[in-house]
């Protein structure tokens, strides 16, 4: 793959919980990018946000005097553009690791519907919906051909990218209150060793601000839905 130079001036529209922007930040800090953060509300978005993000949605990655907006295209670019390359060389392996990846954003989707759940019938079914994905992913890094911490082994590339902040959002979750009766985690070691890999990598850490864990918990608390009802009640 060709590489060529990469703008200097880069600006990243941002939410501050949102795990898609996360994506784009771990990128361009494995590539040692430097780019301004530009943080707006989802909920009062800006009239010059709407100019530049067709789908109201961040990320939005400002370039030259351009946007780039949805999180897939802007990683793919600067993967184009920037060193190291985070994608396989192999085409067949390159396909599958971008399969991986819309497994990511369907896991994602996962999460949202369980933070959402109304009653504790339904968390708990969403709650197993998860585990059911995490038990396909424990299955998956048993597959690698090399050892190594990251899902291809010892190369950390777009498929950590794209999960570091899923696991993010379970530094959270599990401090709340009955999640070790959900059982999320057990029996999976190789995700949790790859979970535990991805939160000690510089990038990912980076990717977030130091008050991200606080909004999460208030944006969770104020969902109105049977987690927040955990909360709540721990709190009174």
């Amino acid at each position: 793959m060709a590489q060529t130079t990469a703008p200097a001036a880069l600006t990243l529209v941002s939410h501050a919980l949102c795990p898609y922007v996360q994506r784009v930040a771990i990128v361009l800090h494995e590539k040692g990018l430097a780019f301004e953060r530009r943080t707006i509300d989802l909920a009062r978005k800006p009239d010059w946000f709407l100019a530049i993000s067709p789908l109201g949605k961040t990320p939005v990655l400002q370039v030259r005097g351009q946007s780039l907006f949805e999180s897939a295209v802007i990683c793919e670019y600067l993967d184009e553009v920037a060193m190291p390359v985070l994608h396989p060389q192999d085409p067949l392996q390159r396909a599958r690791h971008r399969a991986w990846m819309e497994f990511g954003s369907a896991v994602l989707n996962t999460i949202g519907a369980f933070y959402a759940a109304q009653d504790e019938a339904t968390l708990q079914a969403r709650a197993q919906d998860l585990r059911s994905r995490f038990v396909q992913i424990e299955e998956a890094l048993g597959q690698r051909s090399a050892p190594g911490p990251y899902f291809a082994g010892p190369h950390f590339g777009m498929v950590d990218v794209v999960f570091g902040p899923v696991f993010r959002y379970f530094d959270v979750i599990d401090t709340l209150p009955g999640m070790d009766d959900l059982a999320l985690w057990q029996g999976l070691p190789l995700v949790q060793q790859w979970r535990a890999a991805l939160a000690a990598r510089p990038s990912v850490q980076q990717a977030v601000g130091a008050d991200y864990a606080e909004g999460l918990r208030a944006f969770l608390r104020a969902r109105g839905s049977a987690l927040s009802r955990r909360m709540q009640a721990v709190a009174a």
